[in-house]
């Protein structure tokens, strides 16, 4: 998908698809307006016979105008024009995007930046319409012996003089996440038998190859032995595939700046290994790596966009099979930070991988740690695919990557890791367990990583909800990409 700035009036925009805003009350919009003079009230009178009501998200195509340059219009309900609330633009943006898609109208000019939205910036609806645009435009048809067709490939931004070089801006990051995210969605709907664990280290390494501040190691199961990594190893021991633990620094700060860590879990293909999950839909447990997904997305979107700031990208990625090598329930093993863990269930082997790599971690002096993991089912029935679960010990970083899922529509849920749920995962035989029950699943698991996280401060996404979507539309959502990326630049204000 390709973005650019616009000027000028709209009526003398040359394009396949003009999109300008009906408010409620049969309010045209500034832009429509112009239009509409244009068209010698032809809009306002499709407007007043009831043909839309600018309830936010509703969409009307108006084929084959004539007067001005653009050969189609499309309206969009807008809400009250003095205002609309975060959820309805972002509703807006998606619909209009949506209904290009449907149309097959493969560039527009959009004007729905003059939109009033409370309490947001500029900035923060270029970002909005330029995601929207990005998610529709998206297919994925790397496996399929034909094309899924034409999409929407150029969207411009119509907006004031004043406000151009915001705009301009703004694209720039806009472009870079968008492509951190497409990365990302890639990865994870690429089937296990082409994305393994060493498909993502060649990933991780091709990023570092074109940017010259991405660092990219890739640690194999040998050295892990050598480390003490136990618990990851554990898992990777029923697959062919070897394990690996990729490291992406980017080193866009200070020297000596302290880095945000991201963690996330790679489990390329999960399918319980001896505590084998039920066959139905098991093919969508390719979609458990998509923390590691996020992450490398998240890395990309960096390197390409360039801000002063530290980040490290940890992955720890598997498979999970049952062989006969496999983990067996009542293994007991131990960690890199010494501490032995009893595996009742072998199909929690997240937290397993993750615990190396959250000690691990350690060693980059971390700000901040974040983990990203479709960990839990009980984060779905929880949440379901709406909010990710958040888990934090500590207020501040929780706080603020829930601000960060507010701007991005990104959202996440705090949820409690209080020292009560720790008795749960208590073992007669071992440090703990891996599974502490049924009750509190999510929170139980994000109370196992907590064992693994007391030096930094460090927070727990859970994904397991909203990382992807099954049935007609089954594919990775790209989340949290978004949220995660907003929570870094915001670090630099």
């Amino acid at each position: 998908m390709e973005f650019s700035v616009k000027r000028g009036q709209p009526h003398q925009q040359k394009t396949a698809c003009l999109i300008v805003g009906v408010h409620t009350g049969k309010a045209l919009s500034t832009s429509a307006n112009d239009i509409d003079r244009a068209l010698r009230g032809s809009i306002a009178r499709v407007v007043k016979r009831g043909d839309i009501a600018g309830k936010p998200g509703d969409c009307l195509l108006l084929p084959d105008v004539g007067g001005i340059e653009g050969e189609r219009v499309m309206l969009v309900g807008v809400g009250r024009r003095d205002g609309i609330a975060a959820a309805d633009y972002v509703k807006i943006c998606r619909s209009a995007a949506q209904a290009l898609k449907t149309h097959r109208l493969r560039n527009a000019v959009t004007t729905l930046l003059e939109i009033t939205v409370k309490e947001r910036d500029l900035a923060w609806k270029v970002t909005q319409l330029t995601q929207a645009a990005a998610a529709a435009a998206y297919r994925f048809d790397e496996h399929k012996s034909k094309s899924s067709g034409a999409v929407p490939g150029r969207l411009g931004l119509l907006c004031a003089d004043d406000d151009a070089a915001t705009v301009r801006e703004q694209l720039r990051r806009a472009r870079a996440l968008a492509e951190g995210t497409r990365l990302a969605r890639d990865l994870a709907n690429r089937p296990g038998n082409v994305c393994t664990p060493t498909h993502l280290a060649e990933t991780a390494l091709e990023l570092g190859a074109r940017h010259e501040a991405l660092e990219v190691e890739v640690i194999e199961e040998e050295e892990m032995e050598t480390l003490g990594m136990g618990a990851l190893l554990s898992v990777a021991r029923g697959s062919r595939q070897p394990a690996k633990l990729i490291t992406m620094n980017y080193r866009g700060g200070e020297a000596g700046e302290k880095p945000v860590v991201l963690v996330g879990k790679g489990v390329t293909f999960d399918s319980g290994g001896i505590s084998i999950k039920p066959g139905a839909g098991m093919d969508e447990m390719k979609f458990d790596m998509c923390g590691a997904a996020s992450v490398i997305g998240v890395m990309a979107a960096l390197a390409e966009l360039g801000p002063a700031i530290n980040v490290v990208g940890v992955v720890p990625a598997t498979e999970n099979l049952p062989d006969g090598n496999a983990s067996k329930p009542g293994d007991i093993v131990t960690s890199m930070s010494g501490q032995t863990i009893e595996i009742l269930n072998t199909d929690a082997e997240g937290r397993l991988i993750l615990c190396d790599a959250l000690t691990y971690s350690a060693r980059f002096e971390p700000a901040v740690v974040i983990d990203i993991a479709t960990l839990t089912g009980a984060c779905v029935v929880a949440l379901g695919e709406h909010a990710s679960g958040l888990m934090a010990n500590d207020d501040t970083l929780a706080a603020d990557l829930l601000a960060a899922g507010e701007r991005s529509g990104d959202r996440a849920w705090r949820l409690p890791i209080w020292e009560d749920y720790q008795q749960q995962l208590d073992s007669p035989f071992a440090d703990m367990a891996n599974v502490g029950g049924r009750a509190a699943g999510s929170i139980t698991a994000g109370c196992f990583l907590a064992r693994f996280t007391r030096q930094y401060r460090w927070a727990h996404l859970d994904i397991a909800g909203t990382a992807w979507l099954s049935g007609k539309n089954k594919g990775a959502s790209g989340r949290p990409v978004g949220l995660l990326f907003d929570y870094i630049m915001h670090r630099m204000q």
